[in-house]
């Protein structure tokens, strides 16, 4: 009778270890589902990037140290991204990916306040299309960002809770880091297209 006992204590155990297992991998495929919302709308935004300075190019020749930087900016972002993209639970990749686009973010608000002085640039229709384009995509990455950092909220409290973070412990589940705004209030500010 106590070998059944023990028996069926052990079979809980296994099921619950099973059950909690399971779990933890559904939750970490969620955050790498949520982060593959982000990455569709990061690569439109790199892609707009070149085709807006390429349209004000002609425009703000003076500037070029702007231009310059957006695109040193949004290629930085690319880079980060893809670290990003390769594990988006790995905590210092996020991390890189989060500064490298709040960079990216402050350089395009330089660069639109740049090209506000320009009224024959704000009146080009490539780049009106393009502006919409870009403050469009900046939109559905903040819902994504949003998403992101819900889904990994959910995650990491998974990783922590007793009694599932021994089945974490145990299967080297780590936490997962969330897409931050910087301290800066210049870079926290979205970017703003105004034509």
């Amino acid at each position: 009778m106590v070998g059944y006992v023990l028996l069926g204590l052990i079979v809980l155990i296994v099921v619950w270890a099973i059950t909690a297992y399971n779990g933890l991998v559904g939750l970490r495929n969620q955050v790498k589902n949520a982060f593959a919302q982000i990455d569709v709308q990061l690569k439109r935004r790199y892609d707009l990037i070149p085709n807006l300075v390429e349209t004000a190019k002609g425009y703000i020749k003076h500037e070029r140290e702007t231009l310059e930087a957006v695109i040193q900016a949004r290629n930085t972002a690319v880079a980060a991204h893809a670290g990003a993209a390769a594990d988006p639970t790995d905590a210092n990749a996020v991390r890189q990916l989060g500064a490298a686009e709040n960079a990216l973010g402050g350089c395009l608000t330089r660069f639109f306040a740049v090209a506000e002085a320009y009224p024959d640039l704000k009146a080009n229709q490539n780049m009106l299309q393009l502006s919409e384009e870009l403050t469009s995509t900046e939109n559905k990455i903040a819902f994504a960002r949003q998403a992101f950092n819900d889904t990994v909220m959910s995650y990491n409290i998974a990783v922590e809770q007793f009694p599932g973070n021994l089945v974490a412990n145990a299967f080297a589940f780590k936490m997962a880091e969330q897409l931050a705004a910087t301290e800066s209030p210049e870079e926290k500010k979205a970017v703003r297209v105004q034509f």
